[in-house]
């Protein structure tokens, strides 16, 4: 599976950074990091989601499938950016070829499934591989072949509100699993970054259930009550 690393770029102290920042609306003196720090608990009690726009959280995210990538992207809000390993320029059929996700689906099918898995990746890998070398195709065009379960690698960053409001959809056991292991990995990685980056993880980084207190899911998994009433439409 992949990892995700926080670059040093990430600051140490969301939440004095969050009471800092929020010390302008009254004027307050930003000077003392102890009170700026409790100042910075009081915005995450109260939800004054604007404040918590300001940290940002740098990251590699590395050796997850392209599949989770394309839908990481879909998440823009707070103006996240991105750079993504790319197909036109990094030769994936060298030394054995592109790595692959395999999900545990497959493996456990029987060897019959994960053979025909594992051949038809191969099959791909050689493909391109012939295409350039032996026939002159530009690597940008038999790159269209790539999988989606070939994984990948990006530089992104993220806001801690955007993180926040994508944990609640993407660590709901109705999220593909790959999503789900990607963000405890993030959570995981922050939690080892730094003492406030840990309180910040453990309290904000939930599915949207526990903050709902209920489930808004058709196909519940049961760890909420459903919703009883929905829209009158």
């Amino acid at each position: 599976m992949g990892k995700v690393i926080i670059q040093d770029f990430t600051i140490k102290n969301p939440i004095t950074m969050i009471g800092q920042e929020a010390g302008c609306c009254w004027g307050a003196d930003v000077s003392d990091p102890e009170k700026n720090y409790k100042r910075g608990i009081g915005c995450l009690e109260s939800e004054h989601g604007r404040t918590w726009e300001f940290p940002d959280v740098y990251m590699i995210l590395d050796g997850y499938s392209a599949r989770v990538i394309r839908e990481w992207y879909t998440h823009i809000g707070g103006g996240p950016t991105r750079l993504q390993e790319s197909t036109r320029y990094i030769d994936y059929t060298k030394d054995g070829g592109f790595d692959y996700i395999i999900p545990e689906s497959i493996k456990g099918a029987g060897e019959v499934a994960l053979n025909m898995y594992m051949t038809v990746m191969q099959v791909i890998n050689n493909t391109c591989f012939s295409l350039e070398k032996n026939f002159g195709v530009p690597r940008e065009d038999s790159a269209l072949l790539l999988p989606l379960g070939m994984t990948s690698r990006i530089v992104c960053k993220h806001n801690f509100r955007n993180l926040s409001d994508m944990s609640r959809q993407r660590m709901c056991s109705r999220a593909y699993w790959e999503y789900r292991q990607l963000f405890m990995d993030l959570k995981k990685a922050l939690c080892e970054y730094s003492p406030e980056w840990k309180t910040l993880a453990e309290n904000f980084f939930y599915p949207k259930c526990e903050h709902n207190g209920f489930c808004s899911e058709k196909k519940s998994c049961g760890r909420k009550p459903r919703k009883e009433k929905g829209l009158c439409l």
